[in-house]
């Protein structure tokens, strides 16, 4: 769910301005799953640049204290969130921990990293939601360390049906600063995509699976 509109749309622009998202509909990416993808999404980008990583990591702040309050603590989801979950968690001054996917293989064989709060309720920071898979399996090991898990906010989603019905079998809340739909506004109101090209991004975000690069 997008929290402000506003911010969605500044949010895109900022990440189509870095290329933290990438849109190349005729020659498109292959995601691991097999699928093609006419975008590439890489927010981590975002932290090499100040000011739009210091406007990203305010507004999350902002969304998180208007929703959850201060009495919290902040889960960044490894490895994409750790650098704007930490942000965030600093510009609140908060606690902070992160997940990671799986436990550590040696040592003191942590999934969660730091110390997790007991007496503080958890947010989840992402930096983007696709399928929701990986960002749900942090917040089962959070949920299996007692943690009391609010919701989730993401830099961006794809705003895929199966992100959503996931979240909600799950009954977390999800709110991020932008997704799918603005983007491609965004970029079709500053002339980098053509409104037959904007056509066709939306068939890919409404069937991936079956989506083919110029059709």
């Amino acid at each position: 769910m997008i929290y402000d509109q506003d911010v969605a749309r500044q949010t895109a622009q900022h990440l189509i301005q870095i290329k933290a998202i990438k849109l190349s509909p005729k020659n498109p990416f292959t995601w691991a799953s097999g699928w093609k993808s006419p975008i590439y999404c890489d927010n981590r980008v975002s932290l090499s640049y100040p000011e739009v990583r210091t406007y990203l990591c305010q507004q999350m702040a902002q969304q998180i204290a208007a929703l959850y309050g201060n009495n919290i603590q902040i889960a960044g989801v490894a490895t994409g969130a750790i650098g704007i979950g930490m942000l965030v968690a600093q510009q609140l001054g908060v606690p902070f921990v992160y997940v990671r996917p799986e436990p550590k293989k040696h040592g003191r064989q942590n999934q969660i990293e730091g110390h997790l709060h007991p007496d503080k309720k958890t947010v989840v920071v992402e930096d983007l939601i696709s399928t929701g898979k990986s960002s749900l399996n942090a917040v089962a090991a959070l949920r299996k360390a007692d943690a009391q898990v609010m919701g989730m906010i993401a830099l961006f989603t794809y705003g895929f049906s199966q992100a959503s019905e996931a979240f909600e079998a799950h009954q977390l809340p999800l709110h991020t600063l932008s997704d799918y739909t603005t983007l491609i506004a965004a970029a079709e109101a500053n002339k980098s995509i053509d409104a037959t090209t904007s056509a066709h991004l939306t068939t890919w975000r409404n069937d991936p699976a079956a989506w083919e690069a110029g059709n």
